[in-house]
């Protein structure tokens, strides 16, 4: 299962983008990001270098 990013929970950092070894992570027009959910491997780089803690698995 893909990990997915609470957009609430989000602050447009990009750290999470940038530990992503696929690419799968865009950045969207309020600076928040979104995973490409077809394309993410589930390595869970994002998740542990988020320092919002708000990407998970459900």
């Amino acid at each position: 299962m893909p990990r997915k990013i609470n957009e609430s929970d989000c602050v447009g950092c990009g750290t999470c983008q940038s530990v992503c070894i696929i690419g799968c992570i865009t950045e969207e027009k309020d600076r928040k990001r979104k995973i490409n959910e077809s394309a993410c491997v589930d390595c869970g780089a994002c998740q542990f270098a988020c320092p919002k803690r708000c990407i998970s698995r459900n």
